[in-house]
């Protein structure tokens, strides 16, 4: 997508909506802070309320009462007059007495009918004033019971102005001049084109998609296409089935799109399907793409286990904006840019969601780290594996100045998404790539092999994770906590609370003496903290226990002293914050 400013998007993505391993070094943070505060409102379009600008945070009371069982939604798309219809049919279970169904949608999508378990309701049955639609029952619902509310609505959804950082639809035209369309609504959520409960823990068991779009043009989506209508007009209505999508990725895309597919053998045994929906026009750049498909999936395959949607498919789709975890349908708009490092970031990256967001998917905002942190190392183990620790360690450099450290990653309390991509007063690009150091420097500490038992605990909810063997889940900072204890046998709430919960970086402070190198680490509520550290004197590096958070080491006069010499550590360097003040 091109920017009016025209700053380098890989660096923009990666701190708001979107995630780059790329970064231009020599970006203006003017351009950082644009990205961060998301785009201007379109004076042209009625704005959101704040209700439906916010996507998770604190649970309505009457919301929590309910189990989301199953979405059916049909939409048709206008694209000459930029506008939607749809109907929406989800089913709930109680998990206590309900009189009302509170159900998020923009109001700017105005609704037209609605019935309960086939009921027709009155019109002064509902009200929508804020975004969130009280809906009263014809009858209250009983603990236990379901309860199935078909609504029908429409209207111009929200544009997103610039995508993917303000969400909405795109309305966009291919080169060879038909429309192409997409949605991506991570920050907003789902409320911006369908009815929903817009928070991380409501994700339908099974979705149903029936998307109608004009002719010549195509509607991948989610999970496992059922078939595709051909309507008398020449319309056509693509029939698509998601199992335990998240909310904010249910993702349509429309428009005069070509096909490439094949399969991949897993290493488990089991083949996946391989879709790839691109432009007319090219296909030679798309080949070149797909054939990444099949090592990257085993990378994350061999690295964290099965790829847990194989069943439906790996699904890319090229987008008019530049990208989007959309379960099984990620999207993807870098342009098939080559990279020093042999391979797509964007494409990496975003398939990582498929087991850091989809698969696993942080139960609160607040720990919205989980998922990006996650998937943001995952780049450069991908470096590590093709070329070794040089490519690795370079890979992690580049997001090493990025690292900001003024506001802890985790709160603790329940956040909505935009408070914690809020660079101000939340984390804002430190759930990348504060995560991303936090995970190498505790991957050094434990080991490979405790490292990967820990990722396979969060991401399954178990360490032998075999196709069939796992559903999608929920997980949090503290379960995380739980884990690594479980795995290493360690307290180890000094080094994550020293990484999540405190802004400051550990700050190891050197002392030098005659013939002698102490070092102390300093972290912000005087806790000790002893992670050991490698010094490296003329040439030979010795690991320093740190017990007690200090440690000594001889040093001959004249000799070369480097302190972490292999950057293994994520700490404090006044280098870096010279250098970001001075930008």
């Amino acid at each position: 997508m091109d920017s009016p400013t025209a700053p380098d998007w890989g660096t923009l993505c990666s701190l708001y909506g979107v995630r780059a391993q790329a970064i231009n070094r020599g970006v203006a943070a003017a351009f950082v802070a644009l990205a961060l505060a998301g785009a201007a409102p379109d004076p042209g379009q009625p704005p959101l309320t704040v209700q439906t600008a916010l996507s998770g945070g604190p649970i309505d009371p009457e919301q929590a009462k309910l189990t989301f069982e199953t979405a059916d939604l049909s939409f048709e798309v206008f694209p000459e007059r930029q506008a939607l219809s749809g109907v929406a049919v989800l089913t709930f279970t109680a998990k206590a007495p309900v009189a009302r169904l509170v159900i998020d949608l923009d109001r700017n999508l105005p609704v037209s009918a609605i019935s309960i378990d086939g009921q027709a309701l009155a019109k002064g049955a509902w009200r929508n004033p804020e975004g969130r639609m009280t809906i009263d029952l014809p009858r209250p619902v009983a603990a236990g019971a379901k309860v199935a509310a078909r609504i029908a609505y429409g209207g111009t959804p929200h544009v997103a102005v610039r995508a993917p950082w303000d969400g909405g639809f795109v309305w966009s035209k291919a080169p060879t001049g038909e429309p192409w369309i997409a949605t991506a609504v991570q920050g907003e959520g789902c409320d911006l084109f369908w009815p929903c409960i817009d928070a991380p823990t409501f994700e339908p068991k099974t979705v149903d998609l029936h998307i109608t779009v004009p002719k010549g043009l195509s509607a991948p989506s989610n999970g496992r296409l059922i078939g595709v209508d051909t309507l008398a007009d020449g319309r056509t209505r693509w029939n698509w089935r998601a199992k335990n999508p998240n909310t904010y990725a249910i993702a349509l895309n429309i428009g005069p799109y070509e096909e490439m597919k094949g399969t991949h053998r897993s290493r488990f045994g089991n083949d996946i399907p391989l879709h790839f929906w691109h432009l007319k026009g090219n296909a030679e750049k798309a080949r070149g793409l797909f054939a990444e498909f099949g090592p990257t999936i085993d990378f994350f395959e061999a690295e964290v286990g099965p790829y847990p949607f194989a069943d439906e498919k790996m699904g890319v789709v090229e987008t008019p904006h530049l990208g989007m975890e959309h379960q099984t349908i990620n999207a993807y708009g870098n342009g098939y840019k080559l990279a020093a490092e042999g391979f797509d970031w964007l494409l990496h990256h975003e398939f990582a969601h498929e087991w850091f967001a989809n698969q696993m998917t942080a139960a609160n905002w607040d720990d919205f780290w989980l998922h990006e942190g996650y998937a943001q190392y995952m780049q450069p183990l991908y470096g590590l594996r093709r070329e070794g620790y040089a490519r690795y360690i370079a890979m992690m450099i580049e997001g090493r100045a990025r690292v900001a450290n003024r506001h802890p990653i985790v709160s603790g309390q329940p956040r909505d998404e935009g408070a914690v991509y809020d660079d101000a007063n939340g984390p804002g690009g430190d759930i990348y790539f504060k995560g991303a150091w936090m995970l190498h420097t505790l991957r050094g500490y434990v080991g490979d092999a405790a490292f990967g038992e820990i990722t396979r605990r969060l991401v399954y909810g178990r360490s032998d994770p075999r196709p069939g063997n796992f559903t999608p889940r929920y997980s949090s900072t503290a379960e995380y906590r739980r884990i690594v204890l479980e795995v290493t046998g360690r307290d180890m709430d000094w080094f994550l609370d020293a990484y999540l919960t405190k802004a400051p970086l550990p700050d190891l402070v050197e002392t030098r003496s005659p013939g002698r190198l102490s070092l102390e680490w300093r972290v912000p509520d005087g806790r000790p903290f002893p992670l050991p550290v490698e010094v490296e004197v003329d040439g030979r590096i010795e690991k320093l226990p740190m017990t007690g958070g200090r440690g000594s080491i001889a040093v001959p006069s004249g000799a070369a002293v480097s302190v972490d010499p292999m950057m293994r550590v994520l700490r404090r360097l006044p280098a870096y914050e010279r250098m970001q003040a001075a930008r």
